[in-house]
């Protein structure tokens, strides 16, 4: 008896465990779900006595309420065909208030989609009498336009004549039906979340913004709550009257997305870090933007004193004082030759640069177009040498003659000065002429 007792608290014990455990799962996961993400943190500093903004600006969170409602959720499958044209083609759509549309007429009462598609969240496309025309790539797209929301699931439908082939798996990368020839097919897409499925006619209240401070060491969520406000149009101050005067939020806000906070005679009470936290629970965004305030000295503006304004009626008796002015001349009178000269210079140097550059190139033209200089000094060179030649060869010319001319008159001396003849070696006579 005592251990079927026992088993039996046990059972009831895991029965009340089961639920409370479920409970707390979903408690949780609402609170995770609520809290916010930082995504963006600034350090602010002003003087005392300034006015500072804090900007806070989001675009999704501009409300943009559709009073029709029938074009703010779609749903549409898409069929890419292989072979032989490699074509996409739209199978039908379907509107969260409207029925669906089917483009091609063959598809009529074959294809289809479930019409509680948007209150179940099963958005699975069902074929009837399956035809080797109905093989490609699926793919079931999930528009959300109020919130900017897009899904895509893709499916790949094969077709076969054999019952033994037909299978569903993963290749990694989408789901693979292949189905037998003339049956009836179910292609799954499947999103049960809420902003699929439900519309909440209160959606005003489902956008809220509220600003908190909390000074160092102090978490984000036990912060001091300076002002809330909702997409109705209601806002909420709190702190005293003061606080609440001196910092706001435009009543415009959720109409122009700007939730910038604006703080008035800032002082030194009033550093700190700001949190602004942007919540819209339809849609499922939950972002903070946190902003360090530091508060600097005051400004300190030095007033001249007032001039009297010079009135009309003057009294011409009085003499008028003379104005004087004051002209400051600094102590160095060479404070303006020094980059004078600086200048002249440089000029100078640029110019001796240039002059050198026009030499260069002038001498440079003389040699490329005049070349019979130098031609007539290679000319004069040679002749020199050719001179040199002719003047020996004209010496040695003159001596043979000169020789020939002595043995001419010694021979007419022999003849005609005696009559005894008379040996005479001549050569003896011209090695003494010679000398």
């Amino acid at each position: 008896m005592k251990p079927e007792r026992e088993g039996i608290v046990f059972q009831a014990l895991l029965l009340i465990h089961i639920p409370v455990a479920c409970l707390f799962t979903a408690v949780s996961g609402q609170s995770d779900s609520s809290s916010s993400v930082v995504v963006a943190g600034y350090n602010v500093s002003a003087p005392a006595g300034s006015r500072v903004v804090l900007q806070c600006v989001s675009g999704r969170m501009v409300w943009t309420r559709d009073r029709l409602r029938d074009r703010q959720r779609v749903v549409h499958w898409d069929m890419y065909r292989a072979r032989p044209d490699y074509a996409m083609e739209r199978v039908l759509d379907m509107f969260s208030a409207g029925d669906q549309r089917i483009y091609n007429s063959y598809n009529q009462g074959r294809v289809g989609l479930t019409p509680r598609a948007f209150r179940d969240g099963n958005f699975s496309l069902v074929i009837k009498d399956v035809t080797m025309n109905d093989r490609g790539l699926y793919s079931c797209n999930l528009h959300h336009l109020y919130c900017n929301l897009y899904e895509t699931v893709r499916v790949q439908l094969n077709v076969t004549k054999s019952r033994r082939k037909q299978q569903r798996f993963w290749d990694g990368h989408k789901a693979v039906y292949v189905v037998l020839l003339g049956s009836t097919v179910v292609l799954p897409c499947i999103n049960r979340r809420n902003v699929w499925t439900d519309w909440s006619n209160e959606e005003e209240d489902q956008q809220v913004v509220h600003w908190d401070r909390q000074t160092q060491g102090v978490r984000h969520n036990r912060g001091d709550r300076l002002v809330d406000l909702y997409a109705s149009g209601e806002q909420r101050s709190y702190g005293t009257l003061f606080l609440q005067r001196k910092m706001n939020i435009s009543n415009q806000a959720f109409s122009e997305g700007d939730f910038s906070l604006s703080i008035s005679d800032l002082q030194y009470t009033d550093q700190g870090m700001y949190s602004c936290h942007l919540h819209h629970h339809y849609c499922g965004l939950h972002e903070r933007r946190e902003f360090q305030v530091t508060v600097e000295a005051p400004v300190i503006q030095t007033t001249l004193p007032a001039k009297a304004l010079p009135s009309e009626d003057k009294d011409t008796s009085k003499a008028e004082s003379p104005r004087v002015i004051n002209v400051i001349l600094p102590d160095q009178r060479h404070h303006f030759l020094m980059p004078l000269g600086y200048v002249l210079t440089s000029f100078l140097l640029l110019a001796f640069i240039i002059l050198i550059i026009i030499l260069m190139t002038r001498r440079r033209r003389t040699k490329e177009f005049n070349p019979q200089s130098s031609m007539r000094s290679s000319r004069s060179h040679s002749s020199s040498e050719e001179f040199e030649m002719d003047v020996a060869e004209v010496s040695a010319c003159s001596r043979e003659e000169r020789r020939l001319d002595y043995k001419n008159n010694l021979l007419k001396e022999k003849v005609h000065t005696s009559t005894q003849p008379k040996v005479i070696d001549l050569d003896k006579e011209m090695q003494k002429f010679s000398k």
